[in-house]
């Protein structure tokens, strides 16, 4: 029995040296980090280590308000003071540049055309910085949050800041009341969002092929990315990549988009590497849900008033079945 003790210590303490060693080097930087293991060359940081490799993203370890998690329908809380999302395009159209960042398909609004949203949980004004995509390497998963324990084929992010109390998305990103993430899921289907065709078309997903790959998407409408629902349900938390800060509100809408069979294979066939490198599918490119601890998940959805206070006593909880559009 010694010799085990003595067997398993020294594999603890070689795995200490080890993060230890990798958080010296001169690789630890805000790129350094993964979703799934290399397939080969050095050790990169999936989710699980995200906390322990750089002690600026303790939080993805230790945090208590992080994200994704899990909703559970039955502990909903419907919260009366929840008003309907507003979104200000100015009537016009964006612009904005599509890329392969390696981890996700990110579109990045140019400034010229800005896109503003307020309402639901929001004090403030929060304007439209990028949308990211999450997408699983099968239809049973791909998307951050779940439902009920069930995933989705994938998630739309559209990621905001407080441009009222901040200057950039990068000072938001670490300050309170920083960011808003309206989440929208992904299903396949056999018709496509208008706005995410326009995206996954074959004539512009093979623009963006591998690492670092960029396209140039004009005359975009945000509002046809949105599902035709004005009821979602949201949560305090963090954002899903290091380091985790927890500034985020998330607005996940009650209804999803879809995208054809087709333009999910194509997301499938998108690399996380550079053309010179090993091909590894961008999928399942998701952070495993995280403890939902004491936060409240409110919603807009009124389906009974009868129930227990949510703790800031402003909320009524809700008695209702699993919501069935997400699950056919």
């Amino acid at each position: 029995m010694e010799i085990v003790w003595e067997v398993l210590f020294l594999l603890q303490a070689n795995f200490i040296v080890c993060i230890s060693a990798q958080q010296n080097s001169p690789k630890i930087h805000e790129g350094w980090w993964a979703y799934k293991e290399v397939v080969q060359g050095s050790f990169v940081p999936v989710p699980s280590f995200w906390g322990l490799v750089n002690s600026a993203w303790n939080l993805c370890s230790v945090g208590k308000r992080q994200s994704p998690v899990n909703i559970e329908t039955s502990h909903m809380i419907f919260d009366p003071f929840l008003t309907p999302l507003r979104i200000n395009t100015g009537g016009r159209k964006v612009s904005g540049t599509m890329y392969n960042t390696g981890r996700h398909v990110s579109l990045r609004l140019d400034k010229e055309h800005l896109v503003n949203i307020s309402g639901g949980p929001m004090t403030y004004s929060h304007r439209l910085e990028e949308i990211r995509l999450h997408f699983g390497s099968e239809d049973s998963q791909g998307s951050e949050h779940l439902l009920n324990g069930q995933a989705f084929s994938g998630e739309v992010q559209l990621i905001h800041y407080n441009h009222e109390l901040y200057t950039n998305v990068t000072e938001a990103a670490k300050s309170p009341n920083g960011l808003v993430v309206v989440s929208i899921f992904i299903k396949v289907s056999d018709s496509s969002n208008p706005f995410l065709n326009r995206m996954l078309n074959r004539d512009t997903i093979t623009r963006i092929t591998y690492k670092n790959d960029a396209y140039l998407l004009q005359g975009l409408n945000i509002e046809e990315l949105y599902p035709e629902t004005s009821s979602f349900i949201t949560y305090d938390g963090s954002m899903t990549i290091p380091p985790c800060y927890e500034t985020a509100s998330w607005i996940i809408m009650n209804k999803p988009v879809y995208i054809t069979r087709m333009q999910m294979h194509s997301l499938r066939l998108l690399s996380q590497n550079q053309p010179s490198q090993i091909f590894l599918s961008m999928s399942d490119n998701f952070r495993p849900v995280q403890p939902l601890s004491n936060r409240c998940i409110r919603t807009n959805i009124n389906f009974s008033l009868q129930g227990k206070d949510c703790p800031n006593n402003r909320a009524q909880k809700l008695q209702y079945r699993v919501n069935e559009w997400l699950l056919k």
